[in-house]
């Protein structure tokens, strides 16, 4: 394993999307890793496209807590792909459940 390459974990399927009051059905994929550089975790990834979701990014709305079925997180939502994805991210306990280290 290079420097560079993380052991990723991660979730995809259905989801919601909360802005503020508003709940809006999505799917994810996510990945996320434990960075020992800053002790914290880094979560991303991309929600299919949503006429939703788009509306509520150009009007403004970045920040959004992201509810899988295992968890839930604050992430922020970031450029819009080709496909109509947005990038979806943050830094914390990640909105999925993820493995336990074993120790040595």
């Amino acid at each position: 394993m290079s420097e560079h390459e993380h052991d990723e974990e991660g979730y995809s399927g259905s989801a919601v999307l909360v802005f503020g009051e508003d709940a809006v059905p999505v799917e994810v994929d996510l990945r996320g890793y434990f960075q020992p550089i800053d002790g914290r975790y880094h979560w991303y990834g991309r929600v299919k496209a949503s006429d939703d979701v788009t509306s509520r990014v150009e009007g403004g709305a970045r920040k959004a807590v992201l509810r899988t079925p295992t968890g839930e997180a604050e992430g922020t939502l970031t450029d819009q792909d080709p496909w109509g994805r947005y990038r979806v991210g943050g830094t914390s306990t990640p909105p999925y459940r993820i493995e336990e280290p074993v120790e040595h």
